[in-house]
């Protein structure tokens, strides 16, 4: 049978065109604590990516697919989940969420080629260390530790401040930062203190802070040592204000109540809570999913541009090449819920924003932190001496 050249010709254009048209869906994982004791903050950065990846999908023209695991916040399982998503070939992954399971599983990314975004982890080193290809979303300890030092220096101008920490690695550092920042501000700590985790007896050290008659107390660690040293400092009398990074941010620190009145807290901006998704029934998300949940909203927002910015996907596969995603990744700024989002050359976040909250003890009995801002006076960069 003889085709005409005209219909012969309109077959060809078909059948070269259909390459191009039938693109690969292009995968991104999420390593998240779907169990264990985050597991609230896992359910949102799933809630956070899944919707953004259904938005996405509906606006085309490009496809994609999450792959979520859950890491349970510990390092071994984020070491598993690395490994599978490796032998899988995602080359794009959201987390892990805790440093600790970021530390252990950002090696096997490394030799796999994946690029990670991790709204989450705060330690200072997993940054400087010079992987490649991982990407901090949010403030990491040491900007936090600057703000509060700047805060300290402000709002307590020659006055005695003491440092304590739980002698844990993140505690340490967030101590040692505090204090190396009150140096260059021409201010130095008064009494510098450590205690154990668990330590059931606070009585000496107490005592020591109060014999230095300290306005402030700096905190580096978490929210059941924060207790202890407040209930201790209230016991002896010590009215001095205490100052922690949200480290402390957990229903434990929360439950102190009145006792817990006037502390100051750095943190991450409040995120916006995401709208509901159209045509869906209205989700119910707990506090602590409603706290990440744009921020795995926004790793899927700065990814997909970063793809899109430069030919980095495979088409006939999907997979990203890590290391031109990497390099793409540091070109943005990139539009996202939360806000322009771009990265310096570690992958921290660009200005990571800190801010102060406080905590106040409400009319029935809570305490709570939301929307209670320190003074603007005392906020760093207004007007302090060296803060500008």
């Amino acid at each position: 049978m003889r085709i005409p050249l005209v219909l012969l010709g309109f077959v060809l254009s078909l059948t070269s065109a259909a390459p191009a048209a039938a693109q690969a869906v292009v995968r991104i994982g999420l390593s998240a604590p779907l169990t264990g004791a985050d597991a609230a903050f896992g359910q949102g950065l799933r809630g956070g990516a899944e919707q953004a990846v259904a938005d996405l999908n509906r606006a085309g023209p490009r496809r994609y697919a999450l792959v979520v695991a859950d890491d349970s916040g510990e390092p071994r399982q984020a070491a598993a989940v690395a490994a599978r998503f490796a032998a899988e070939g995602v080359a794009v992954v959201i987390g892990p969420f805790e440093s600790s399971a970021v530390a252990a599983a950002l090696p096997i990314y490394e030799r796999a080629g994946t690029v990670l975004l991790a709204p989450g982890p705060t330690y200072g080193p997993l940054t400087t260390r010079g992987a490649w290809n991982l990407f901090r979303l949010g403030p990491s300890d040491p900007q936090q530790a600057r703000v509060a030092a700047e805060y300290l220096a402000k709002a307590y101008p020659g006055r005695p401040i003491g440092l304590v920490n739980d002698r844990t690695t993140f505690g340490r550092s967030l101590a040692d930062g505090v204090a190396a920042r009150l140096r260059e501000l021409g201010q130095r700590e008064a009494v510098s203190e450590a205690f154990d985790r668990g330590s059931p007896d606070l009585t000496a050290i107490v005592r020591r802070l109060a014999e230095a008659q300290v306005a402030a107390i700096y905190f580096g660690g978490l929210a059941p040592e924060a207790v202890s040293l407040i209930r201790a400092m209230r016991d002896a009398k010590l009215d001095a204000t205490l100052v922690a990074s949200d480290g402390i941010l957990d229903p434990a620190f929360a439950a102190l109540g009145a006792a817990g009145d006037g502390t100051v807290m750095t943190m991450a901006p409040e995120p916006p809570r995401l709208p509901e998704p159209p045509g869906a029934k209205a989700l119910v998300r707990t506090p602590e999913a409603n706290a990440v949940a744009a921020s795995a909203y926004a790793a899927v927002q700065v990814f997909t541009q970063a793809i899109d910015h430069d030919p980095v996907v495979d088409p006939r596969n999907g997979r990203a090449d890590g290391r031109k995603l990497a390099q793409a990744l540091r070109s943005g700024p990139w539009k996202t819920v939360l806000g322009p989002i771009s990265f310096d050359k570690q992958g921290d976040q660009s200005g990571g924003a800190v801010v102060l909250r406080l905590w106040r003890s409400l009319s029935d009995g809570r305490l709570d932190f939301a929307g209670q801002e320190v003074p603007a006076r005392l906020r760093p960069g207004t007007n302090g001496p060296g803060l500008n």
